[in-house]
């Protein structure tokens, strides 16, 4: 076994499988630059590496998975540097994101507790994606004044029946037996099981579909399928104001509770999440989702919002914040035509492999 353990990151080889553990407890496992070019570095390796057949990635110890990206990196660039730094974040952990989408050799995502924001763009890019009793999904970006990024865009707008602008609205939690109802895990195991299925993959990485069958069991009903209904009809329009207007009409109790969720998000960010899953369902590329996705990204990352959803909701933890604009009717066409609208062709976004030269 080769063990090369980063800062945040270890980075191994077990048997025919490259191994990559994230190991940030404090901070849930969320991933950091130095953790994205590391995961990148290793991922290349070994693409060309005969002897690695599979990919796991899991994280090192304590609780979670990856409960997302780097939120201070991002609000100190937002007020300090014009989002120049966060940009750059922002493009490399995207190009890590498209990297495992289209990487040639089995990928397995352990999603082995909390899997938000930047865990979901590093597990649902993958080949299995195993989900336990302790998952908690969630693309909980709309309450910071960003979007579901990190192909969020692609994912959501896929799913069945709305739920994917739903879970982008409101950033809904999923559990492990919800997230396989909804096709974003492939697999439910027992979190005791996921130690003896990583070293039956690293002995056996051409056996991975039969050694996750073989140790998956048969998950719990997912209780969001009792509410399908409801978010089918309620979420139907790509209309911020339709979705508010048919939950007010409703009158039950599930939703007054979504109404209330929806009013404790900056108005911007819902219309803008709404917009990238109706533009991300017509492409047939996830490069262009990415693309696309990043001019958003460089565009509300220096809007007013995220930067005061942050301080409101975890920086001074007031629950307080200040939009702009601070009502639905305020976020014009015009304002959201400017957030998707082309960058110059030398700020583009732009896979891995074209930046490289390849």
């Amino acid at each position: 076994m080769m063990t090369t353990p980063e800062d945040d990151l270890h980075i191994r080889e077990q048997g025919r499988t490259g191994r990559l553990s994230l190991d940030r407890p404090k901070a849930l496992h969320a991933l950091t630059l130095d953790m994205c070019h590391d995961m990148s570095a290793a991922l290349t390796r070994w693409r060309e590496d005969d002897a690695i057949g599979a990919v796991i990635i899991d994280h090192y110890d304590g609780r979670g998975f990856c409960a997302g990206g780097d939120i201070n990196l991002l609000r100190n660039s937002a007020l300090n540097d014009g989002g120049i730094s966060g940009r750059q974040f922002f493009h490399d952990e995207y190009q890590l994101n498209h990297q495992i989408f289209t990487y040639p050799k089995p990928i397995i995502a352990f999603m082995d507790g909390i899997t938000m924001g930047g865990g979901v763009g590093i597990s649902q890019p993958v080949r299995y994606r195993v989900a336990t009793q302790a998952t908690r999904f969630a693309m909980p970006e709309t309450g910071i004044g960003l979007f579901p990024d990190v192909g969020g865009g692609w994912y959501l707008s896929r799913l069945e029946n709305r739920l994917g602008q739903y879970l982008a609205v409101t950033g809904a939690r999923l559990d492990g037996s919800e997230c396989v109802w909804a096709g974003l895990a492939t697999h439910y195991m027992a979190a005791d099981r996921l130690a003896i299925a990583k070293q039956r993959i690293a002995q056996h990485p051409d056996r991975v579909a039969s050694i996750l069958a073989e140790l998956s069991t048969t998950p719990p009903e997912a209780r969001i399928a009792a509410h399908a209904d409801y978010i089918g009809r309620h979420f139907a329009s790509d209309r911020y104001e339709d979705i508010l207007a048919s939950l007010q009409q409703d009158g039950s109790d599930w939703a007054f509770a979504q109404l209330a969720t929806l009013e404790s998000k900056s108005p911007q960010t819902c219309k803008v999440a709404l917009r990238q899953l109706a533009n991300s369902a017509t492409l047939d590329d996830f490069a262009e989702n990415m693309a696309m996705e990043y001019r958003i990204a460089s565009r509300v990352l220096t809007l007013p919002d995220f930067a005061e959803d942050v301080r409101a909701a975890i920086v001074e933890k007031t629950g307080d914040p200040q939009w702009n604009p601070a009502t639905s009717e305020g976020v014009t066409d015009e304002l959201l035509d400017s957030i998707f609208a082309p960058l110059p062709d030398d700020e583009e976004w732009k896979p891995l492999a074209e930046t490289q030269g390849d």
